[in-house]
């Protein structure tokens, strides 16, 4: 193949990875500020600088959280689709290259979903089980549900080193790939 069509795959997959990444992000925060509503007004807003004082462009709040959720992952996506389309590289077709790429990049986020999960649970858990569930966390002091504001933090952390672990299994999932053309 080509260097020109290598190029031109190596876009196209960075470019889908953080188009899935963002899309993921937004999806992931719609659900999660329906939990916790409190979590995007009184620190991921402010964090993402959204909200200069009380003051937003945007006033649909699912809107902001949409853009919360962009900005939050379209870089996880970035960073993925940088690794997986240097290891497509090693593919000799195009259609593979770009094939194996979006099956691995399926793969993070698959984990990163099953993670997110796990941190629902988890955040639910030490809520109920630990004397001090709240320590560590840094919670605004005007938020009133502390507990629902723990819990999207806890799917937060979790998704986020789901999509570390999926990236993992997404590289090992590429070389195995690579193998069985080999074989």
């Amino acid at each position: 193949m080509n260097l020109a069509k290598k190029i031109a795959a190596i876009f196209i997959i960075i470019i889908l990875s953080i188009m899935i990444a963002g899309i993921y992000g937004i999806l992931h925060d719609q659900i999660t500020y329906s939990i916790s509503p409190e979590y995007y007004t009184k620190f991921k807003f402010i964090q993402f600088r959204l909200l200069e004082g009380n003051d937003t462009p945007i006033r649909n709040l699912r809107l902001l959280v949409a853009v919360t959720g962009w900005m939050a992952t379209w870089w996880v996506g970035f960073i993925i689709g940088i690794i997986l389309s240097m290891l497509a590289l090693r593919q000799n077709l195009l259609r593979a290259m770009i094939t194996t790429s979006v099956k691995a990049i399926l793969i993070t986020i698959a984990v990163a979903i099953i993670s997110g999960i796990a941190g629902y649970t988890y955040g639910s858990i030490i809520i109920i089980y630990q004397p001090e569930p709240y320590a560590g966390w840094y919670i605004p002091e005007s938020v009133t549900d502390i507990n629902s504001f723990v819990i999207v933090g806890s799917i937060h952390n979790f998704s986020y080193m789901g999509a570390l672990a999926g990236l993992i299994i997404a590289v090992y999932f590429n070389f195995r790939k690579r193998s069985e053309q080999n074989t």
